[in-house]
């Protein structure tokens, strides 16, 4: 757990990224979820934290085949 308050630099990164993988038959499936937290440690927490629903989330994008560039985009609102 953190003990301190972001570094300006944390703060000034912006919108996060998170990348993960899904398992497809015997092929892994690459996502990203892009989130509103300003850091890192924020993104990767929630990821873990709702690890579920987002899961649902890709796994129905890859039923509808909804890629970009090979891979399934999800967004945070």
């Amino acid at each position: 757990m953190r003990n301190s308050l972001p570094s300006k630099a944390e703060m000034e990164e912006g919108r996060q990224t998170v990348f993960f993988q899904i398992a497809n038959g015997n092929e892994r499936q690459a996502c990203s979820l892009k989130t509103k937290f300003q850091t890192q440690q924020q993104a990767s927490r929630y990821l873990r934290q709702n690890w579920n629903r987002i899961e649902k989330m890709a796994r129905d994008c890859l039923a509808r085949r909804c890629f970009e560039n090979g891979q399934i985009n999800l967004v945070m609102v």
